[in-house]
């Protein structure tokens, strides 16, 4: 690598905003790579910033490590992706958006029962769907398990 190319972990660190221990340890997973130079120091290409700040991106939608590295799997090692961050995009959307519908269910029965009143487990679609609680026994059958 040249070194107009390369930065210091220090400066890595300082462009992403995401600590040392945590950008060594990206490396330990996989995430980012280094080179050593003359005196052993690590040197990461420019490239990385995208790498880290996408990590971040990631890790705040709630996507975890290992998700992350089986995506990066596919981007060009040693240089900067172009294309392929397009693909990991589209990936990552459809990843929200099977998350986002996820939430949703939930939500919108909430407006079904909402004001209802009829604090029955008997009834509620929402933790007693087709009354299978009766099957259970008498008492608090969901909360004694």
């Amino acid at each position: 690598m040249s070194t107009l190319t390369e930065i210091s972990i220090e400066a890595l660190s300082r462009r992403t905003r995401v600590t040392v221990p945590a950008l060594r340890y990206y490396e330990t997973l996989g995430l980012i790579s280094s080179n050593r130079n003359g005196g052993g120091q690590r040197r990461f290409l420019r490239s990385d910033i995208r790498r880290v700040s996408f990590i971040k991106a990631a890790q705040t939608f709630g996507f975890s490590l290992p998700r992350i590295k089986e995506l990066f799997s596919s981007l060009p090692a040693q240089r900067a992706p172009t294309g392929a961050w397009r693909k990991i995009s589209d990936i990552f959307k459809n990843d929200l958006n099977e998350k986002i519908d996820q939430l949703m269910r939930p939500h919108d029965a909430l407006d079904g029962c909402t004001g209802c009143g009829c604090f029955s487990l008997g009834a509620c679609q929402i933790f007693n769907p087709d009354h299978i609680a009766a099957m259970l026994g008498t008492g608090a059958r969901f909360i004694a398990q």
